[in-house]
């Protein structure tokens, strides 16, 4: 009984090592080739900003590794690491122009934005509360507990599911601003964003179905067992 469920874990998994390798595999290769704009990271979501009239979007340097940009909405910062901030590379330009669509989402109130804000605290709790729960329910075969955690581990979920659109249409923004700016300036540059922003992309669905999984399989354990 628990054989496909397994499965679905061990898919989920091999799915998103898949999806993060080619993430740093493309991150890698197009951060050693120059964008002919020769504009960093920065100037390129500044860029992005000032097209769309958005002068309080604060854009700051991070300090430490790598893929590690975001935009803060709250305190509506762009923080852009080294590589990417100063770097003149197809790489830097794509990250760059993916977090200033995110600035974008919140300057119109993109809703699904909106409503991943909402959702991390509950992530947070599902993460923390829902697995133990869930895992304490199968082992000690008490439906109770397993059904608790499932509807705690549901915010983690939601989380994943709300995270998707909200990461593709800030590609979306991300490729449409870059053409619209003339800065993709040959078929290599708009390739090389396009497939640094699509393989970020898939780390997310793998996130999702990897969640997705995991509740699948403890339910399976525990209700599954029971039926045995």
């Amino acid at each position: 009984m628990l054989v496909l469920p397994f499965l679905l874990v061990i898919g989920a998994a091999l799915l998103g090592f898949w999806a993060q390798n080619q993430v740093v595999r493309n991150y890698k290769r197009y951060l050693q080739i120059p964008n002919r704009a020769a504009m960093t990271g920065a100037e390129v979501a500044a860029a992005i900003l000032r097209r769309a009239r958005i002068d309080d979007v604060t854009i700051e340097k991070l300090p430490g590794g790598p893929l590690r940009d975001h935009y803060d909405p709250k305190k509506r910062v762009l923080r852009l690491t080294e590589e990417v901030h100063d770097g003149r590379s197809v790489a830097a330009m794509g990250v760059a122009a993916h977090e200033a669509g995110h600035a974008l989402q919140d300057a119109m109130a993109y809703a699904p934005l909106t409503v991943r804000s909402l959702a991390i605290p509950s992530a947070q709790l599902g993460n923390a509360i829902g697995l133990p729960l869930l895992l304490f329910g199968a082992i000690l075969h008490i439906p109770l507990l397993a059904i608790l955690g499932a509807l705690f581990y549901l915010g983690v979920i939601l989380l994943q599911l709300i995270t998707l659109p909200v990461e593709l249409d800030a590609s979306k923004r991300a490729l449409e601003n870059l053409d619209e700016l003339r800065l993709l300036q040959t078929e290599e540059e708009a390739h090389g964003a396009a497939a640094v922003l699509n393989a970020a992309a898939l780390t997310y669905v793998a996130a999702a179905l990897a969640g997705i999984a995991m509740l699948l399989y403890y339910l399976f354990m525990i209700f599954g067992g029971r039926r045995n």
